[in-house]
This record gives C-alpha cells, structure tokens and sequence, in this order.
C-alpha cells in the first residue's frame, strides 16, 4: 500500500519504455498551491482526463513538488523528493520525507489511512515553490503614532506578500477544501488576510512603538517582514502548515489630517534651522502680494498699502527673531525698528520733549522726567506749530495767541 521509487538508471533504459502511462502534476501556475494529477499519454504529447490511479502505474514528480497518493481523502503515501514512482498497494507506505525530516511521518499519523488496502487511488500534487503576489491592502487607516511628530498618525499600505508551504500534509489537511482538483491561493486567501491584516497591523503598530519614523515604514519591507513572522508564523505554521515568506509595500499613504500635520511639522522644521530660509519664504510671500495688489477688490492702493503693513511687521518679528536690526533698505521703504528715523538716537527728543519722554540734558544725561538727574537743568519745552502756522515752545501762540491744542 505505498509508492516505490523506480531505479534512476532505469528510466532511461529498456524498463522506461515498458511505462505506456505517466501521471504528472497537472499546469501548476505561480499562484496554484493545489493540483491533481493527469495521465500523460507516452508518445502524444498530451494529458488525459482520467486521474484515478491503479495499483503499477509510474508517477513522475519535479522538484519543488510533493505528490500525495489519497483515497477517500486519507493520505496513503507521499513523497519530498523528485523522481520517478511505481504504485506498488503490496508494500508498505514509503514516506519519502525529502527535506522535510520527521515532521511529516508525525502529520501522516495524524490524516493517514485508516482503512483496507485500496485499489485505486487518487495522486495530488503540493506547489512547494513560493506563493508570490498576493495583494493586500489596508480597510481602514492604521494608527501610527510618531516620536518625531509627537502625534498620532494614521496612515494606509498597499503592497503584495508570499506565502510558503513548510509542512503539506497539514496544509493539505487544515487549507484545501474537500472535493477539490485545484486549488488557487486567491480562491481560499479571504480568511487569511483577514488574519494577515490583523498581524500588519500589530507589526506596524510595533514598528511606532520601536521609534521608526513613518515616512520609513514604506523601505522597512524587511524589518516588516521580520514582524510578521514574529507575529503569524508560529500560528499559521502550527495550524496551517506555511508560513509567511516576504512582505512588500507598495506604497504608504496618510489621511488628510495627517498629511497636513506632517507638511506643517516639515515646513515649520526647515523654516526654523535655517534664518536665511525664513527670509526667502518672507521674500517671496512680499513678491506674490506686490504682484497680486493690482487685483485687489478694495483698489490696487489699498493693496499696496497692506504690503507695506505686512513688511513693517515681518521686518520688526525677523528683527526679533534673529537678534539684529533688519536693513531699511527693502521695497516699501520699511523702516527700522521701532519706526525711528535713520541716524536717530533712542530716547533723543524729536521736536522737543514731552515731559515723561526721554531726552537728553546738554550735559550728555538722558532723562525721562521734567528735570535732568544728574545737573537739575529742566527739560526743554516741546515745540509746537500753530493752525496760523507760527512755531511755538510756550502754552500760546506768540503770533495769535491761541492755546496749544
């Protein structure tokens, strides 16, 4: 009741040409992981329909394949290796482990026949090779949060992962449905990326809690890998018999509030690590808004004249920023800080002192009360012009004698 292993030296000779009939696997694409066997017709180059295999009949296997003789869906004998076999229900099952080891003869323990010796069986075959390709994409935004932004993100991946089967007969066991011929990964993978979009986010979340940035999450594909084999694996391995092989992404993309957070965030760092930036960006906003004065709805003057309050402020809060006076010599004719006049001294009295303003006595003393502090000297009168146009430092007018206003 097994399988034997034809003499590899005789698959060229005389003996070969006694095999009228060969079962192969049937087209095992790159995303097939199931597939019956057909009967490959010696000398037409074709494969039959029937896949009922009887007691003498060659079975030839490829590499990474394992064939699997079943009936009534309990597993007779199978084999790891590539090669050439002979149906033989006299014998005893065979167990070609192939790479495999041990781990296989426990599972065929588990599922192997428990019945008489059969005579006709079925041969299937298992796609050993890695499952690429297959699509994912994240349902709902994934929460992120960000060291260097000190906020929680949310962002989207899209990519592809593969799969790989460790132990077939687990596989084969727990994965393919029953009366099944072919099996493709897309056609069973509903459950399982739903598991595995489960996993991609606890391994993303991990990433957060690790301290990886989130605009690198998109060139960590191998470090994402590492997660969700730390994540999945143990489970999908010991259940499942595979595992997940490599993830890929794609791309990765955030929500709208995130997205502005992060372009603020980014522009607000450039912005602050370079002055000579911040000047530029000033620069440029002043141009736009020259540019656009003349279409302004309140007239091209009031256009301009909100220019010019806009660069008296952006001059005093760079002045500020920076710790030195901004130069006068802009567009717009800005003036310095504090709007004094060029050559001016602070606390210098223009036309007069007021008392409680600063001025400066003859003696070189500033003040800023009515008497000097250092000499006693009183603060000069403030001059003043009258509506007769006469200029004036007392309380009246010296040509009409109008009281100062």
């Amino acid at each position: 009741m097994g399988i034997i292993k034809a003499i590899t030296q005789a698959v060229g000779s005389g003996f070969a040409d006694q095999w009228l009939e060969v079962y192969e696997a049937d087209d095992m694409g790159e995303k097939t992981v199931f597939t019956s066997g057909v009967l490959l017709r010696k000398g037409q180059n074709r494969k039959g329909t029937e896949n009922t295999v009887s007691n003498g009949s060659i079975i030839h296997v490829y590499d990474n394949q394992f064939m699997m003789l079943v009936d009534g869906g309990k597993v007779v004998d199978y084999t790891a290796e590539p090669g050439y076999y002979k149906v033989d229900n006299s014998s005893m099952p065979s167990l070609f482990n192939g790479e495999f080891g041990e781990t296989l003869k426990e599972s065929f323990n588990r599922i192997k026949f428990g019945g008489q010796t059969p005579t006709a069986q079925k041969v299937f075959f298992v796609n050993l090779q890695e499952i690429k390709g297959i699509k994912f994409g994240t349902r709902n935004p994934i929460n992120y949060f960000d060291n260097f932004y000190n906020a929680e993100l949310f962002l989207r991946a899209h990519g592809t992962y593969s799969i790989k089967i460790t132990n077939p007969l687990q596989f084969y066991a727990e994965v393919i449905p029953r009366n099944k011929d072919r099996v493709e990964i897309d056609s069973i993978n509903e459950q399982y990326l739903s598991e595995f979009l489960e996993a991609l986010q606890s391994s993303i979340n991990q990433m957060s809690a690790d301290g990886t940035r989130i605009s690198y999450v998109s060139s960590k594909a191998r470090e994402l890998g590492k997660y969700m084999s730390d994540t999945l694996d143990e489970e999908w391995n010991q259940l499942r018999g595979m595992e997940i092989q490599s993830v890929g992404i794609a791309s990765v993309s955030y929500d709208e509030a995130s997205q502005k957070l992060i372009n603020m965030r980014n522009e607000g760092a450039m912005l602050g690590s370079d002055f000579n930036v911040m000047r530029g960006m000033a620069v440029k906003n002043i141009t736009e808004g020259i540019r656009d004065a003349g279409s302004n709805s309140g007239g091209a003057m009031a256009g301009f004249m909100g220019v010019g309050m806009g660069m008296n402020a952006m001059n005093q809060t760079m002045s500020g920023l920076s710790g030195l006076q901004t130069p006068g010599d802009m567009q717009g004719g800005a003036m310095p800080q504090g709007g004094m006049q060029p050559g001016a001294t602070q606390g210098t009295p223009q036309n007069g002192a007021q008392p409680g303003d600063g001025w400066t006595c003859e003696c070189g003393q500033v003040n800023t009360g009515k008497f000097c502090s250092e000499c006693g000297k009183p603060a000069p009168a403030a001059e003043w012009i009258c509506e007769c146009g006469q200029t004036n430092k007392g309380k009246f007018c010296s040509n009409c004698g109008k009281e100062r206003k």
